[in-house]
């Protein structure tokens, strides 16, 4: 073993000037000399800084070799992919994908929306003036009718107010219809758009924004209700208080006062129950968190007889929801109740007015009651808005939640889709700081690994090794530096190819609802079965599946039943291996097997090696130490240890021997 020291890197640098290669080598190679220097300089500045060493190996980014790894063949004798390399032929360029513009996507429902709502108003105010229809032929019939005792004038009138009705009922029900295509429309334009948004916006969070997909659903389901076509009769309730005020003034102005009386009881209904429908969604919100984490741990809450601490959690929460909805509720009743009683009192007035005025002479019987019928029309629209204030409010709130999503989300810019990588892996002074904390998770790790080679991560926990597996897939995102496949780094790969050019079995192994060869295939619906063939014998789990009774149409359910912990492993290990993924990266994959396992992933990781699969696997187990080709010992955050597989673990008895100093990281604190 021997010391990063200058006289190393000055060795390097010579036999590399003395390397003949493309000139995008030597821009790689000043990238080398770059990312030497930045390790001594991080433990330097360290508080308790940490001897880094390197045994028959470089962390430093490779030069692009003049012969790159030829992919595999897959069991039909064509080549498994690899393009990019040199095989003999030019790699195949694929069509660019266009970007995700999630605000734009908006943009365009929100003007569907507008589009359908503008002529759904030019029916509702046909609607609204056919209405006129009843009231008038109540007037003909009392005034003109009954005094002239024509059966010809009732006949006519009769088919024209028949007429006007049936057109007015067609009317309501094509903006009915309108409506409901309109909110499927806004569940098609933007449910995609959405769940990308959230699936992006994830990788900063929680996975919180996936909740915005039932935001949807509440703008949806309040395009068709109600309330929304009250909202769109209100406006034309002046046209009715001008039809009272055209029969006598005084009818009139009891219709104003009282539609004024009703538009401050909203504004008063809005502002006492905003806020508790506010904290009713808050804490709603906070219960089904709660039900989503038992129905994920349903086992451990009844193995540990967990479920009445499971239960009050949840309850505390439903409760605090409740409360404040009842609160809110009966607020908003109280009000709805009020504006019905005035607005009954109303037509009560204006009966009574009305009679006082026909025994003055000043109007007719009919005209009273025509204008009791309209005045009634003209403040319906308005009570109706009151009681289904509460839709409204949630409706306004989820459509903010959906608008501050697809706004802030980055936008996908279109990428070019590049030829098949090889599996070159450089990983340049990565560094990882949790949003909102100052713990350093990872300090500065370099290294990279050619095409083909494997690499065991090991260390303590809070090491850091999980943290970075998921970088080196691009689950989460780094604070600084880079991980690179094939010189590109992978925020500027196409998400779709990268994602088909790489394998990933996470430590938390998780199986969708369906049969094992759709869990294999990734739930892709153009895998040929001679993929999902291969992936599983890739990962030398084919015998495994053909013991169970339907074999790969076993049927798995959302928990990974009837399948065993090790057997799921297993599968989603042959999920990793399938369309000939160019890296894998295997986070803890022996967690929960046993020996027969150990000897089949042991097996796929060498399968891996002969298919020019580069391979990163992270474990705290020994047994596959013997099957890769490098070992990093991390600690801390930082690279303690890297090299050759054996060099490293003669290093490592060493520092098992008593008396040798504690391995100790940059960051003592660090989590990971």
């Amino acid at each position: 073993m021997k010391d990063y020291t200058n006289k190393d890197r000055e060795s390097a640098r010579e036999k590399d000037a003395a390397r003949q290669g493309p000139p995008e080598d030597q821009g790689g190679q000043a990238r080398q000399n770059r990312k030497t220097d930045a390790p001594e300089q991080d433990g330097a500045a360290s508080a308790q800084p940490m001897v880094r060493h390197e045994i028959e190996g470089s962390t430093d980014p490779l030069p692009r070799q003049s012969g790159g790894a030829k992919p595999p063949a897959d069991n039909s004798g064509r080549p498994g992919g690899g393009g990019g390399g040199n095989s003999g032929s030019p790699p195949r360029f694929h069509q660019r994908l266009g970007p995700d513009e999630f605000a734009e996507s908006l943009k365009q429902g929100k003007r569907a929306v507008r589009r359908n709502i503008g002529f759904v108003m030019v029916l509702t105010c046909a609607t609204n003036l056919l209405i006129l229809a009843i009231p008038i032929y109540l007037f003909q019939i009392s005034d003109r009718v009954l005094t002239s005792r024509s059966t010809d004038t009732l006949i006519m009138l009769t088919i024209v107010i028949v007429g006007a009705v049936v057109m007015q009922s067609v009317f309501d029900a094509v903006r009915r219809f309108i409506l409901m295509r309109t909110a499927v429309e806004v569940a098609a334009r933007l449910g995609a758009p959405v769940l990308s948004a959230a699936a992006h916006a994830a990788l900063h969070s929680n996975g919180r924004e996936y909740q915005t997909l039932g935001d949807l659903q509440q703008v949806r389901g309040f395009l068709v209700s109600g309330t929304l076509l009250s909202f769109l009769d209100v406006p034309f309730a002046p046209i009715f208080i001008l039809a009272i005020y055209l029969v006598h003034p005084d009818l009139g102005l009891i219709v104003v006062i009282t539609a004024l009386m009703l538009f401050v009881i909203a504004i008063i209904n809005q502002k006492i129950t905003a806020q508790p429908f506010a904290e009713a969604n808050m804490a709603q919100s906070r219960a089904n968190l709660h039900l989503d984490s038992m129905s994920r741990n349903s086992q451990i809450i009844n193995a540990l007889a967990m479920v009445p601490e499971a239960v009050i959690l949840w309850g505390r929460d439903t409760a605090a929801s409740l409360t404040s909805q009842v609160r809110a509720q009966d607020r908003n009743i109280v009000s709805s109740a009020v504006s019905r009683a005035m607005r009954m009192l109303t037509q009560i007035g204006m009966l009574g007015w009305g009679a006082f005025l026909a025994i003055e002479g000043e109007i007719t019987g009919g005209m009273v009651i025509a204008a009791s019928i309209i005045a009634g029309r003209a403040l319906a629209p308005i009570e109706g808005s009151i009681e289904g204030w509460n839709a409204f409010l949630l409706s306004r709130a989820s459509y903010g939640r959906i608008q501050t999503l697809m706004n802030t989300t980055k936008l996908q810019f279109e990428r070019l889709r590049l030829p098949r990588p090889e599996g070159r892996l450089d990983v340049e002074r990565l560094l990882y700081v949790p949003q909102g904390t100052k713990r350093v998770i990872l300090n500065g790790l370099s290294f990279s690994l050619k095409p083909g080679e494997s690499l065991a991560v090991i260390g303590n926990s809070g090491a850091g090794k999980t943290t970075l597996g998921k970088m080196l897939v691009g689950s989460i995102l780094p604070t600084s530096g880079n991980v690179r496949l094939d010189l590109m780094d992978l925020r500027n790969w196409d998400a779709r190819q990268l994602g088909e050019s790489i394998g990933y079995l996470p430590q938390d192994v998780q199986l969708f609802p369906g049969s094992i060869k759709n869990n294999i295939a990734r739930m892709r619906g153009d895998a040929s079965d001679e993929d999902i063939h291969r992936a599983a014998v890739l990962a030398d789990v084919h015998e495994m599946i053909a013991s169970l009774p339907q074999g790969y149409e076993t049927m798995v359910a959302a928990d990974g039943s009837p399948l065993s912990g090790g057997q799921k492993q297993r599968i989603a290990l042959a999920r990793a291996f399938f369309g000939n993924p160019r890296f894998l990266v295997l986070d803890e994959p022996n967690s929960n097997l046993d020996a027969a396992g150990d000897r089949a992933l042991a097996n796929a990781i060498r399968h891996a090696k002969q298919s020019g699969i580069t391979v990163v696997v992270i474990t705290q187990k020994p047994s596959l130490l013997t099957v890769v080709d490098k070992i990093m010992l991390l600690a801390d955050g930082g690279i303690a240890l890297f090299g050759h597989r054996q060099p490293v673990l003669e290093e490592l008895a060493k520092r098992q021997n008593p008396g040798q100093q504690t391995l100790r990281g940059p960051n003592p604190t660090a989590a990971e």
